[in-house]
């Protein structure tokens, strides 16, 4: 079964719930960059998030230089966000504590 597109006050209710993460400016996607002491500590944080990812069957888009960790949630057969892009932001967020 395809996940289904959250509304605009799902998504207000749901980011709320969120530290550090937004919006993108078309509504489609969150997004936010994690920071940490070296590329190791980044390359770690990716390295369990991706587990975590494995599992839920929904994965990031997401950057690395170094220490930076620029991600985009987003549900593409969706067209937009669903409750798996929250989910993720919200394990990708405990992996990173």
């Amino acid at each position: 079964m395809r996940p289904q597109k959250l509304s605009a006050q799902s998504i207000q209710s749901e980011l709320a719930k969120l530290s550090g993460w937004s919006l993108r400016d078309d509504g489609e996607a969150i997004l936010k960059t994690f920071k940490f002491r070296n590329f190791i500590e980044a390359f770690g944080f990716m390295t369990r998030s991706a587990l975590h990812a494995e599992k839920l069957d929904h994965h990031p888009e997401w950057f690395n230089v170094y220490s930076k960790v620029d991600v985009t949630l987003s549900t593409h057969d969706a067209g937009g966000l669903t409750e798996l892009d929250f989910k993720l932001a919200q394990l990708m967020d405990s992996v990173a504590a």
